[in-house]
């Protein structure tokens, strides 16, 4: 992941994010460490964590480690918020699922205060009170790093919006015109910044045939994260949410997608299936060469 993150800014890619998730090999528990560690190899990537599960984390320690990692980085950190999608995540850290969302959006209220204030007194329902406290370090950037929320329903689309926060959809293999009606919606209530993240490969020739068995596997692992209970078909999947072909198919869809959501930023998602490294990197270096200059918005 170190490795991609540092072709990717040779690419000409302008950040990465990287999960968390626990207790499985889907992504990886402490995403701050591996960007600090992609911080110290990269120079103008934007360092983000796609996502933070806020819910199961102290915002205090949240916002301390996202202020190391933006000064370590000299304000290049970013931060995804989001209540997350698996139960037996909930149960490891004692969380009810009936206390997920108020949690995760006293949590958020919270973090934001501790990034924008000094001497911070608080008094909540899920943790600890707060007297006189400031977070240390400040982070360079002001007032503080950009913070999204990670989620496709209408409720924290409408959270975002009443924050003031940037909305990043979620990468469920779903096909992104579903959430027209909750971009639509959140756009009514403020004018704030849409991203969308899709999976995607990338190859002069037999890019479907050459990416098709990595993403069965990774569609048939990832299925029960949808929530619909539909076993996942791959040729559907490759015909709406998840984006594969030429550079100049890929950049068609691509534009496509941003045409239709009016996306401020898109997250491409192409290490899933256990696709070989040396393929995640050409494929990498291949999106920078050649799609890029071709997408538009």
């Amino acid at each position: 992941m170190i490795d991609q993150a540092v072709v990717a800014e040779q690419a000409g890619f302008t950040g990465v994010a990287i999960g968390e998730h626990h207790f499985t090999r889907y992504i990886v528990s402490a995403p701050e460490l591996l960007l600090a560690t992609i911080a110290a190899h990269t120079s103008t990537l934007r360092l983000s964590t796609g996502v933070t599960l806020l819910a199961h984390r102290d915002p205090v320690r949240v916002a301390e480690e996202l202020a190391t990692l933006d000064v370590l980085s000299n304000g290049r950190a970013e931060l995804i918020v989001a209540r997350g999608v698996l139960t037996e995540t909930d149960v490891a850290f004692g969380i009810s699922p009936s206390d997920l969302r108020p949690r995760f959006h006293e949590y958020l209220r919270l973090l934001l205060k501790l990034l924008r204030e000094e001497n911070v007194s608080w008094h909540g329902t899920f943790r600890s009170p707060l007297s006189n406290v400031t977070t240390t370090p400040r982070p360079i950037q002001k007032p503080h790093p950009t913070l999204w929320v990670g989620s496709g329903s209408a409720n924290s689309a409408d959270f975002a919006a009443e924050l003031g926060m940037p909305l990043m959809l979620p990468s469920t293999l779903r096909d992104p015109s579903i959430y027209v009606d909750v971009v639509a919606n959140y756009r009514r209530q403020r004018p704030g910044r849409v991203a969308l993240p899709s999976h995607l490969f990338v190859a002069e020739n037999n890019a479907q045939e050459r990416w098709r068995p990595y993403l069965e596997v990774y569609a048939s692992f990832a299925s029960p994260w949808r929530g619909d209970g539909k076993k996942v078909d791959v040729e559907e999947l490759m015909a709406g949410a998840a984006i594969c072909g030429t550079p100049t198919e890929v950049a068609e869809r691509l534009n496509a997608q941003q045409k239709l959501l009016g996306l401020d930023a898109h997250l491409v998602l192409i290490d899933v299936g256990g696709l070989p490294r040396h393929e995640v990197l050409e494929a990498i270096t291949l999106f920078g060469e050649k799609v890029i200059p071709l997408l538009t918005g």
